[in-house]
């Protein structure tokens, strides 16, 4: 569960700038608390912002400090990507920290980096602001000269098998843009628990979704997940689809690539035969094909759809049913996950190719459900969604640029409305801000284009 996220001097943030799912003073809709570890946090968050606004751009700075954490490969962003109206932003450090609940242990992990050099890192055991944080390491070193320092909690100093690998670790392993929380994942002793708790948060229990992004081996979990294929089913029926039901059909390697290409099939088939347990995809522009090795054949598993029309049932593939089907369809295991789990999902431009009503009613669902357990955040330009029925005061948020063009966010909590007030209504007229400055339209002059 994440309990708030920080960052500086990346794409549009200049100062650190804080977001959080901490919960104000309200008490409508009390189901939308969870309580954690003495610790209270929100279920919902929606963040509006004008287009260049940054409201993306927080999500993308999680996104890629998650990808950091798991795959140890430093992002090119955190290169380039620093605050683009300060000349001298590129020699400045950059920093993300982020604090999380994981199996009901709080942690802060925080990780700053200049000029592609992890200058410092460190994971604690929160103390929430209740009880003092407690390290269970901390990494120090210089852009300039190499001045590496990396010290471990007392329980891996004390533990004679354990205290062996910070010392590795710091020389003959760890690189000056790696991050050491990477290197936990394949610890075996004990004491690293927390640690690999930490980064699991981070590789199983984060998830971001960007606009172009479509979630991986969907119909191998459809097929052998029957509580999900249900939930699947009952939504894309609920919401007029025109799907009757979804299938998966199975297909011979052979059959699905015909004559035309034989070797693309033979390729495959090794690359299966020598990982028998390998899921193989293969995509197109609108589909996911999954090849896997079954009874020791290569079989296709594709997504098809029935409709009922006046003419019988016709089968469509997903590149055949249109964009908002096909994004409705993506978000399935992120609500899914979300309702069964303590998964924190963050998406951004929930609504692309997505109905107003539709979106706002999948939403709503969510947001009504008093069974919940995961959190769902997302940036939007929807403003339908702006309802106190809906979401409370502390769960709509907005991104906005100041005059040095540096993002500042801030909820709406802090205008103290009434849970009565039509707060879509003042969003619109500019209340709030988080929207665009239109000037004067007529200043335009389009007749001039016309008239040449």
């Amino acid at each position: 569960m994440l309990i708030r996220f920080i960052v500086k001097n990346l794409f549009s943030f200049k100062e650190l700038t804080e977001f959080n799912m901490l919960p104000g003073r309200f008490s409508r809709m009390p189901y939308h608390v969870y309580e954690s570890n003495d610790i209270e946090l929100l279920k919902l968050n929606a963040m509006y912002g004008a287009n260049g606004a940054g409201k993306s751009n927080l999500i993308k700075s999680l996104s890629l400090l998650s990808q950091f954490v798991e795959s140890g490969n430093l992002p090119i962003e955190f290169l380039i990507e620093t605050f683009k109206f300060d000349k001298e932003s590129r020699k400045k450090d950059v920093y993300i920290g982020v604090e999380f609940i994981k199996e009901e242990i709080p942690y802060y992990y925080g990780i700053t980096i200049n000029q592609g050099i992890v200058v410092e890192e460190e994971l604690q055991i929160s103390g929430i602001g209740k009880k003092e944080d407690y390290t269970l390491f901390r990494r120090t070193d210089k852009p300039g000269e190499k001045n590496l320092d990396l010290t471990f909690s007392k329980e891996v100093m004390e533990d004679k098998e354990a205290t062996v690998f910070p010392f590795f670790l710091k020389n003959e392993i760890l690189e000056r843009n790696e991050p050491v929380l990477f290197h936990m994942a394949s610890r075996k002793n004990k004491v690293f628990d927390p640690f690999k708790k930490a980064l699991q948060w981070f590789t199983h229990d984060l998830v971001p979704v960007m606009p172009n992004a479509r979630p991986s081996g969907l119909t191998i979990h459809l097929e052998e997940d029957a509580e999900f294929y249900k939930f699947a089913s009952d939504v894309m029926q609920a919401f007029s689809t025109g799907i009757k039901s979804i299938n998966v059909d199975t297909i011979p390697i052979e059959d699905f690539f015909g004559e035309d290409d034989k070797q693309q099939a033979e390729r495959i088939t090794a690359e299966l035969k020598a990982n028998p347990d390998k899921i193989r995809p293969f995509l197109t522009a609108h589909e996911e094909i999954l090849f896997v090795l079954r009874q020791n054949k290569v079989v296709a598993k594709r997504l098809f759809f029935l409709h009922d029309t006046d003419g019988g049932i016709v089968k469509f593939t997903s590149a055949e049913e249109s964009d908002g089907t096909r994004r409705l369809l993506d978000y399935l295991p992120a609500f899914y996950a979300a309702i069964k789990a303590k998964r924190v999902y963050i998406i951004d431009e929930i609504e692309r190719s997505i109905h107003p009503l539709l979106i706002k009613e999948l939403i709503s669902k969510f947001s009504h459900d008093q069974t919940t357990h995961g959190q769902l955040i997302f940036s939007t330009h929807e403003s339908n969604l702006l309802d106190q029925e809906i979401f409370r005061p502390d769960e709509i948020w907005f991104a906005e640029k100041n005059k040095a063009g540096a993002t500042e966010v801030y909820a709406l909590s802090e205008f103290k409305e009434h849970h009565t007030l039509d707060i879509r209504k003042g969003y619109l007229n500019g209340r709030y801000g988080g929207i665009p400055f239109l000037g004067n339209l007529k200043d335009l002059n389009w007749e001039k284009y016309a008239e040449a």
